[in-house]
């Protein structure tokens, strides 16, 4: 039996809390590439952590929100870890015109 006032012994590595989003964001994973929907599962002031249900994603990619998004917001993202259909992007610049 564990004792309540012993933590896991897990670093927390965010600078900002996450918040649960659970919404649909449009992937653009490159010229030529058809855009994809993948689910926002949640978003903060650095980045995104993402279901891609298949997705092969590159290391860097453009996702655009619908709507407010709380902290997210459109632009470049870097991927940072990866865990099966599941990674973490952080937020790398804002979208330009042509994305």
């Amino acid at each position: 039996m564990s004792s309540p006032n012993v933590e896991p012994n897990i670093e927390e590595r965010r600078s900002s809390p996450r918040q649960r989003f659970g919404r649909l964001a449009t992937i653009k994973l490159g010229i030529g590439i058809a855009p994809r929907y993948v689910l926002v599962k949640n978003t903060s002031a650095e980045g995104v952590r993402l279901q891609l249900n298949g997705i092969d994603a590159l290391d860097e990619f453009v996702l655009l929100f619908h709507g407010s998004g709380g902290a997210a917001r459109d632009g470049t993202y870097r991927i940072v870890w990866r865990q099966g259909q599941e990674v973490g992007a952080k937020f790398v610049s804002a979208v330009t015109q042509n994305a």
